[in-house]
């Protein structure tokens, strides 16, 4: 690896020695990567990988990756959280294959970047190159996993002298049309049709760099129609709402500068979650860096309030204006204590929460974090507050993952601009593993995983007792296989489900299995399979939760024909059946394929297809069958981050009954006492259908 640089740009050049045959190379679509994962668009492919701490701060640092095809995949990364790849930036990269490896070259523009001047600048440092078919990060300098953290084993790279990220200014104007025809169900007991034969829209994107460190965004009019849709989960028999990830590139980035630590995947709890944010018509976010503190602000309004209600309404046509501020100070090598505040105004009601965090580093190998918030809100019920409280604990070395954690919420604890999915609760939850390493010829590591959860209300009753034990085998060509033995307990209330008179307890046992790998270039799958007891929570109406026998199977399939060429497919069964008589409650099937197509760098043809059919039996369950075939096409040229052109359509095929819902006779008109919507047991029509073009145009300076 060699490093340069003048007065414009930092250079990298890596050559990267292996046969050629070896090296896994995709020509893939320069995008953001998994947010469920933190994981870059080509994860599959060998790439190097330079990251950034441009402030030695050892929390905040930039990631630049580039594959031996010369894609490129940019990230912000958070200490403790990983790498968001949801950021994008302007720079330049090159690779190529030769025959003895792959040699990458790369200029990343100093306006790109954010640090504070000086006459002579140190950098922390690491570089890596990822070896695909072995599954191993090589670093420079040594990053150990025996030592928790990246940034804080960074090099200290010196010799930057009187550089500076300069004066940036950056203006994204887009233009776009679009036609479309839609089912409107704003008023569900009046479905009607809703078309458009030309429409057009035009924005604005700004950033503006100040100080060198600190950036202002805004938007005027977003549009996000080249958004992929969401990948698909099971929504269905469930008590509590589903979590599915922001992909607005406007709020993902810089995303990282208001997010709280985030304790742990399982209770997520999130003071901020932008997908509340539904229909922006502007948006202004300050973020960035100032000595030892962080600060990151965001105002913006939602139109979706007003749109959601019928004319009429004393809502119609009114907004909600939304406020979220976030301030850390560093302490120390790699502690942090910071204070966040959150506001939705709406009609005269309001939801502000307010509080403090921190983070711990004890030693090399353990971290120890806090939450504490308190909710005011006034609204149709009238005032009330609550409180949020979060603390763990958590180690990781190179054979060991330890964490303890407990969150306690109140009844009353409201976040309008966050994900809080349950309230009401003090939960214990611990997670372990332990890991041997032989480095065999085939087996990597072996070792057990334990995850116990207990769940309490503020009134000492016991919600729920749950736990999970596996056993992990990994070995070469990324094969994981661990079967699982599960357990679990839930209690439901009168308050939980309307009907009850007095708390009930069901009981499950289950198992299952996880079975994932890489092993070539072309195949990568992932295999997760689970039976155990379930609670119907959606029983026919008048009848009282149950319990059921649940078979779930959640199964992904990577294929790369070619290297252009790449099919991504996934299979989800959520099956249930009643507990006593044996029969079906509900089958659940998910079918996505998403198939894209790289002619060059900047040329792709992206087609996704996906059959959502949930087949309910009316005799166990208050469910509808519901059919759904959605499909998508678009086609990108993207030049790089601002400058792109979208083409896209979109279909939705349903089984909704033409004649849309029971008439009154004479009127036509749609008989509220009737079921709603009317479906077919089988056949399609088109309800929704969406054709756009959007060009849009980076102008730097």
């Amino acid at each position: 690896m060699y490093l340069g640089y003048d007065q414009q740009n930092l250079y990298v050049i890596a050559l990267c020695w292996d046969h050629n045959h070896a090296v896994r190379a995709s020509l893939t679509r320069r995008e953001p990567g998994n947010p469920n994962n933190n994981s870059a668009p080509f994860d599959s492919d060998d790439h190097v990988e330079i990251t950034l701490d441009t402030f030695q701060d050892q929390r905040h640092a930039f990631v630049f990756d580039v594959n031996p095809k010369g894609v490129q995949a940019d990230a912000l990364w958070t200490e403790g959280q990983g790498p968001d790849y949801s950021w994008d930036t302007l720079w330049y990269s090159k690779a190529k294959v030769t025959s003895q490896g792959f040699v990458v070259w790369i200029a990343i523009p100093f306006r790109s970047l954010r640090f504070h001047p000086t006459g002579v600048n140190t950098r922390g440092v690491t570089i890596a190159r990822y070896n695909a078919r072995a599954d191993e990060f090589d670093y420079w300098p040594r990053v150990s996993s025996r030592i928790s953290g990246l940034l804080n084993q960074e090099a200290k790279v010196k010799g930057f002298e009187n550089v500076s990220p300069g004066r940036n200014m950056q203006f994204i104007p887009y233009v776009a049309s679009q036609t479309f025809r839609t089912l409107d169900l704003t008023d569900p007991t009046q479905p009607r049709w809703d078309s458009a034969g030309f429409r057009g829209k035009a924005g604005l994107d700004a950033k503006f760099v100040f100080h060198d460190s600190l950036v202002l965004d805004a938007t005027i009019n977003p549009d996000f129609a080249q958004v992929e849709s969401d990948e698909p989960q099971n929504t269905v028999n469930q008590r509590f709402e589903v979590f599915f990830p922001e992909k607005r590139p406007f709020f993902l980035e810089n995303s990282n500068f208001f997010e709280a630590p985030l304790i742990s995947a399982f209770f997520q709890p999130r003071l901020m979650f932008t997908r509340r944010i539904a229909d922006p018509t502007y948006g202004v976010r300050l973020t960035g860096k100032q000595g030892p503190w962080n600060l990151g602000f965001l105002v913006t309004d939602d139109r979706s309030p007003g749109l959601e209600v019928l004319p009429g309404d004393p809502a119609y046509g009114k907004r909600a204006h939304f406020a979220i501020g976030r301030v850390s100070h560093d302490i120390g090598e790699q502690s942090s204590a910071g204070a966040m505040f959150t506001d939705r105004e709406f009609m005269g009601q309001f939801n502000r929460v307010g509080g403090l965090d921190g983070t711990f580093r004890i030693n090399q190998n353990w971290n120890a974090q806090y939450r504490g918030y308190m909710s005011s809100t006034l609204d149709a019920n009238g005032y009330h507050f609550g409180q949020l409280h979060d603390a763990n604990v958590i180690g990781n070395g190179r054979r060991f993952t330890f964490s303890a954690e407990y969150l306690g919420i109140t009844p009353h604890f409201v976040e309008e601009t966050g994900f809080v999915p349950r309230v009401d609760q003090r939960t214990l939850n611990q997670y372990g593993h332990f890991y041997w390493r032989p480095e065999g010829k085939f087996l990597v590591f072996h070792g057990p995983e334990e995850n116990a959860t207990q769940l309490w209300d503020n009134s000492n009753t016991t919600l729920s007792t749950n736990g999970s034990f596996d056993y992990v085998f990994g070995f070469h060509r990324n094969i994981i296989f661990a079967p699982i033995v599960l357990f679990e307990s839930d209690v439901l209330r009168p308050v939980d489900f309307t009907g009850l008179s007095a708390n009930h307890g069901y009981a499950q046992t289950g198992g299952g299995l996880v079975f994932r790998g890489s092993p070539w270039r072309m195949l990568n799958w992932n295999t997760r399979v689970f039976r155990n007891g379930t609670v119907v929570v959606v029983p026919p109406t008048g009848q009282l939760p149950y319990t059921g026998n649940e078979t779930a199977i959640f199964q992904t399939i990577g294929v790369k024909p070619t290297g252009a060429l790449q099919i991504d497919n996934e299979y989800i069964l959520d099956r249930v059946t009643n507990g006593l008589v044996h029969r079906s409650v509900f089958n659940n099937h998910i079918v996505r394929t998403k198939w894209n197509y790289q002619f060059t760098r900047e040329f792709s043809l992206r087609f996704i297809a996906q059959y959502n059919g949930l087949l309910a039996n009316p005799q166990y369950s208050s469910l509808q069958t519901v059919k759904n075939m959605n499909l998508d096409l678009l086609f990108t040229y993207l030049l790089h981050p601002g400058t792109a052109v979208y083409v896209g359509y979109n279909s939705n095929l349903e089984n909704v009954n033409p004649a849309l819902c029971d008439r009154l006779p004479g009127s036509g008109q749609c008989d509220p006492a009737g079921p709603g919507l009317l479906r077919m047991p089988n056949g399609y029509i088109n309800d929704g259908r969406l054709f756009f073009v959007k060009i849009s145009y980076l102008f730097r300076r």
